[in-house]
Parts: structure tokens; C-alpha cells; sequence
């Protein structure tokens, strides 16, 4: 079969989408508003169209893709983002607002993340700014998605490219608990760090890549102990219960170190100091909302980000 890319069209596209998500036809047909026979017809359309089978029905009964349909699904998918996100961008239009931006920022940067989108709206209340916050991987996968206009970060991603500018300091410090043995200082050699257990985030995180490292250099080939948390939250709540020390974002424990909750230790190589990154997707060019919103977050120089003191 020869591919005809040109005629797909979009009702092709949904009805596909909709078998996948369901598994079958007669499921797909009552969302759609369709009879059955009117979504295998689209259905045979697409694969003709496509040059190839997209569907096959699994042992179960139940429709799924092949490998060459979750091709074509993702593609199903981004194009009903990028539709929802064009009709959601025309109702801020027609309502007589200036435009709609979408702003994500990683979970660490949930701590000063509303007080920048505050100060945003004031200095731009015609305009709709929309806070999602999420891990990395979220991140990422939304902006690519054209789900978000921009992104903060800790630090960019190789997918997908993006144009970064840098926005502050991010310090990354180790917190343990008042009553904490090296919370009382000592000769500040972070080798006293090989024997603590360290509360760790998950696979993926920013945070975490950067306790590894961190962390081999300082340990030289011996085995550190540590336990995976899902939150910053759960790890500061286990931090102060004495349960281990962590590495963390500076900006996710100010109010504890403040407070005198938690400590951060003084040893050699702290704070680990990284950047902030304000990204979007390079090679697209901005709404004029979002390089409203974009222009004024970078002429901010970091104001808005929580300082120990």
C-alpha cells in the first residue's frame, strides 16, 4: 500500500484514537456519535491512507495499535493538543483578553512559582496565565506537546531543544535534623557523609542526578545507603523525624531552615550552586503573550526566587 499522508484527515484521526482508547468499535461509535460501520469505514480510510495496518485485535478481543498505529496515535494525539490549545487561545482572544500563556515549571520550583505568576498578572492583567507544575519528565514531554509556552527548569533538556535563559542561582544544600550528629559542624570534610543514609527523590529528578554525582565523588567506590521518596515534602517530614539526611534545592527547605526545623550542613562543596532556566521550544517563535511574559520573567534577574537570610 502506498502512503497518502495528504489525505488523512482529522475525523480518520479521532475515530482511530477513540477505538484505541476503548477497544472497540461499538464503544468508539457511541462517543463519536457514529454507527459502526461509519468508524470502520474511517478506520479503513486511515489504514489505506497510511500505507500500513494500524490496528489489530488482541487475544482479549479488545482493538490495540501496532507498532506502526502508536506512530500514528502519538501523532493523533498532538493534534488534538494542538487544537484544544488554538481554541482555548481564540476564547481568551474573543473574551477581549490578549492571549493565554501556559507556564510550567518542575516540582522544586512549585516554592516560588506562585509568587512569580502573582507578580505576572499584576503587571499584566489582560493577559491569562495559566501554572502547571510537574516532574521533569512532565515537563518536558508537555512543552514538547505544545502544551506549554514556557518552562522553568533547573537545567534544559536534550528533547526537545530549546532556547534557555538563565534566571538566578539555584543552591542545593544538605539539610539534616537540629539534633543532627554533623549538624554541629566539625572539620567540614564531607567524607563523614559516607556512613548517613540519604532520602533520595526518584528516578528522573534534577535533585536526584545531582546527589549522585555529588555523592561518587565523595564516596570514592563505597556504597551509600539511601531510600527513595516520591516528594520533597515526604523528605523533609523524614528528615526532621531523623529518619536520614537529603540533598536538596535550597528553595524547597527555606522556610525550615528559617524556622531552625532543619539544618543545612557545612562541609566542603556546599552549597552546590546550579541556575534557573526560563526554556521553550526553539525554532518556534513566541505568541506576542508569552514574549510579554517570557521578556518581563528574564528582566525580573531572579528577584522573585527565596533567599536564607
Amino acid at each position: 500500500m502506498k502512503a497518502r499522508p495528504d489525505a488523512i484527515t482529522f475525523k480518520q484521526l479521532r475515530a482511530f484514537r477513540e477505538v484505541v482508547d476503548r477497544g472497540s468499535l461499538t464503544a468508539a461509535a457511541e462517543v463519536l456519535g457514529l454507527s459502526v460501520p461509519a468508524v470502520h469505514a474511517q478506520l479503513q480510510s486511515l489504514r489505506g491512507f497510511a500505507g500500513t495496518e494500524v490496528l489489530a485485535r488482541g487475544p482479549d478481543g479488545r482493538w490495540a495499535p501496532t507498532a506502526e498505529g502508536e506512530v500514528m496515535l502519538a501523532t493523533a494525539r498532538a493534534v488534538q493538543t494542538a487544537l484544544d490549545v488554538a481554541m482555548q487561545r481564540i476564547a481568551s482572544l474573543r473574551s477581549g483578553r490578549q492571549g493565554r500563556v501556559a507556564l510550567g515549571v518542575v516540582s522544586t520550583a512549585k516554592y516560588f512559582a506562585p509568587y512569580l505568576v502573582a507578580r505576572l498578572m499584576r503587571q499584566f492583567p489582560t493577559i491569562d496565565i495559566e501554572l502547571k507544575v510537574g516532574n521533569r519528565g512532565e515537563i518536558f514531554a508537555a512543552l514538547a506537546e505544545g502544551r506549554l509556552d514556557l518552562a522553568i527548569t533547573g537545567w534544559p533538556p536534550r528533547e526537545p531543544a530549546v532556547e534557555a535563559a538563565t534566571l538566578g542561582p539555584h543552591p542545593h544544600v544538605i539539610v539534616a535534623a537540629p539534633g543532627h550528629p554533623l549538624a554541629a559542624g566539625g572539620n567540614g570534610d564531607p567524607a563523614a557523609l559516607v556512613e548517613e543514609t540519604f532520602l533520595s527523590r526518584e528516578e528522573g529528578s534534577g535533585t536526584r542526578s545531582l546527589m549522585i554525582r555529588f555523592l561518587d565523588r565523595v564516596a570514592e567506590g563505597r556504597t551509600i545507603r539511601t531510600i527513595e521518596m516520591g516528594t520533597n515534602e515526604t523528605i523533609k517530614q523524614a528528615v526532621m523525624a531523623g529518619l536520614g539526611i537529603a540533598l536538596i534545592s535550597q528553595h524547597a527547605v527555606i522556610e525550615e531552615l528559617r524556622q531552625g526545623r532543619l539544618v543545612a550542613l557545612e562541609l566542603e562543596g556546599l552549597p552546590i550552586v546550579r541556575q534557573w532556566f526560563l526554556i521553550h521550544v526553539a525554532g518556534q517563535p513566541l505568541l506576542p503573550a508569552a514574549d510579554k511574559v517570557a521578556r518581563a520573567i528574564v528582566a525580573m534577574e531572579g528577584s522573585f526566587l527565596p533567599v536564607l537570610g
